[in-house]
């Protein structure tokens, strides 16, 4: 288990690296349509070789401080399958068992037909990931498809909250909390 200290440490590191790598100034579209004057480029923290860990380390502790106890973690592709893979290492790293699984966007309609690959989620606890969400829509999708594999979603999680309605949108849609590591706020944006 990460100690209060370290997780504190791994939380404040992460933040940095985050202002420094990930916020991107200037006019861009965002996935949801939406224009904003900023945008937040997580993939540069999920993939890169310091923040990745510290990725795993800050989402294992946020869902451990709120009492979510899970099974698996993953989300919609390709947004959570870094954030999945971070948490499970960490997991693996504090002697616990959580698999990593991908939610596609469609179920395949070739080969075993899934939508939501690697290790069962069927008559598990679940935790959906995401990197950053803007109208909840892709945590959205990624529940509805652990539902359809039989997979009880106990929690969605983000390593980014943009405060632009997803939180209320997906606690109201699934019932469950929705977790964030970062408020746009810690991140010097409004």
């Amino acid at each position: 288990m990460t100690s209060p200290l370290d997780a504190a440490a791994a939380r404040a590191r992460l933040l940095e690296l985050i202002k420094e790598l990930a916020v991107v100034r200037g006019k861009v579209i965002l996935s949801s349509g939406a224009e904003a004057d900023y945008y937040i480029d997580l993939r540069r923290i999920t993939l890169h070789h310091e923040a990745s860990k510290l990725v795993g380390q800050v989402m294992l502790a946020l869902t451990d401080d709120a009492g979510i106890d899970f099974e698996c973690a993953g989300g919609l592709t390709m947004g959570a399958d870094p954030v999945g893979t971070a948490v499970m290492h960490s997991a693996v790293d504090a002697g616990r068992t959580v698999d990593a699984f991908v939610v596609r966007k469609a179920q395949k309609s070739y080969g075993m037909g899934r939508q939501v690959e690697g290790p069962s989620v069927e008559g598990r606890k679940v935790l959906v990931l995401e990197d950053t969400s803007t109208t909840g829509g892709s945590a959205l999708t990624a529940v509805e498809g652990v539902k359809k594999a039989g997979g009880n979603v106990v929690a969605v999680a983000v390593i980014v909250d943009r405060d632009t309605g997803a939180k209320e949108k997906i606690e109201a849609e699934t019932g469950v909390p929705y977790l964030f590591a970062f408020g746009k706020d810690e991140l010097g944006l409004s």
